[in-house]
């Protein structure tokens, strides 16, 4: 979403972002030519119910704060949503009368969340296809995250196919970009692995744990340190996992750090774990870390999932089976051969420097806005002065 505000910014849009807040996040603030309103995060999520109360908490404190938007700034041109939640189409709904533009910026396929959450179907996966049908109609032009997802738009959506534009989430490989390792992460021993991401019941982290358990254990190979960075609605119970397993002296597991400890790590790893496990969403969904990895020169070692194996093709090593056993044979092969680590991170940086660096995604990206605002290309910079032109909502 930063990717996306800043260029706006830089094609002359002015543009306001409303967003949970951070731990001691101020309610608003301008940073770097983008005006920030934040709200109170809701609490972790776990049940079906929490996760109810969370799209109505949402929903309510991004309405008021899109009207606060306007008060301070002025009506704005187009509204874009990315979702989770499917409910802020109301909003753009509820603004059209007004000549507001709303643009839907997809980043999960809910029922399908739902699903691999849940481990079912039914009303409530139902009701989350109906939300979603709901906010492709409503909005001008539906933005994807890969193709996989733009198949979805188009058939179960119904979205007409020049009104879905894929914007992959690649990374700014100017910020994104290795520095010499700090040896002093690895903890004595000759290897570094690097795990970071969201911490959720479908993002594979329980396997990475459990990985790390059959290395360290079943294969006593006492010569590799673990990283696993992020937070999520599991990261609790996994942490106490960690502790259980007696792993405490193999895994370094803090929950959030600052992006400079973050690059630190991945400056320094020699594989980056993408252990999304197979399922309904995750092997259609394109996974940040993995190209993030990618920017960072680390070989990928991933399940052989559709669209991971479009994001990181020759840079990563794929895991047939979704099993600890398996996945740590493979990691083990890795971290024994040097020239195949080497081969994989030129891959990757390559790759993500070459075709998936957001600087080639930003055209695709700006390319809705000039069509759905009306303004010429290269006219940006005049529709700025004269009107708010854009207000994104995450």
């Amino acid at each position: 979403m930063w990717l996306e505000c800043r260029s706006l910014r830089d094609a002359g849009y002015r543009v306001a972002a409303i967003t949970p807040a951070a731990a001691g996040d101020p309610a608003y603030e301008e940073y770097q030519g983008v005006h920030l309103h934040k709200y109170a995060p809701p609490g972790e999520t776990s049940s079906l119910w929490s996760f109810i109360w969370e799209f109505i908490y949402c929903w309510v404190q991004t309405f008021f704060l899109t009207l606060r938007v306007w008060r301070l700034h002025g009506k704005p041109a187009v509204i874009q949503s990315c979702n989770p939640p499917d409910t802020f189409f109301l909003i753009g709904f509820l603004l059209r009368p007004f000549g507001v533009k709303f643009v839907f910026d997809q980043h999960d396929l809910n029922p399908e969340v739902y699903e691999s959450r849940f481990g079912k179907r039914g009303f409530f996966h139902w009701a989350l296809g109906v939300l979603e049908k709901l906010t492709y109609s409503t909005a001008q032009e539906t933005i994807v995250t890969n193709e996989s997802y733009a198949e979805v738009a188009r058939t179960r959506g119904g979205v007409p196919a020049n009104k879905v534009t894929v914007v992959r989430t690649g990374p700014d490989t100017t910020l994104l970009k290795p520095k010499a390792p700090n040896e002093d992460l690895k903890r004595g021993r000759k290897h570094l692995v690097h795990f970071h991401g969201v911490m959720g019941p479908q993002d594979g982290v329980d396997l990475v744990i459990d990985t790390i358990h059959y290395v360290t254990s079943s294969r006593a190979r006492k010569d590799v340190t673990f990283s696993v960075l992020g937070k999520g609605d599991e990261w609790e119970r996994l942490r106490a996992k960690v502790t259980q397993l007696d792993l405490e002296d193999f895994v370094y597991m803090p929950g959030r750090v600052t992006d400079s400890e973050l690059f630190d790590y991945l400056s320094t790893a020699d594989v980056g774990l993408s252990a999304d496990p197979p399922g309904p969403l995750n092997n259609v969904s394109t996974m940040n870390k993995t190209m993030e990895y990618m920017a960072f020169g680390v070989p990928v070692l991933a399940f052989d999932l559709k669209e991971t194996r479009y994001s990181a093709q020759d840079a990563a090593v794929y895991v047939d089976s979704p099993t600890p056993e398996a996945y740590g044979e493979e990691l083990l092969r890795m971290l024994d051969n040097h020239q195949l680590l080497v081969r994989l991170g030129e891959a990757g940086r390559e790759r993500a420097t070459k075709v998936l660096d957001w600087k080639f995604q930003a055209r695709q990206y700006l390319g809705v806005f000039e069509r759905v605002v009306g303004l010429p290309k290269g006219d940006q910079q005049r529709g700025a002065r004269t009107s708010e032109r854009s207000s994104a909502h995450s």
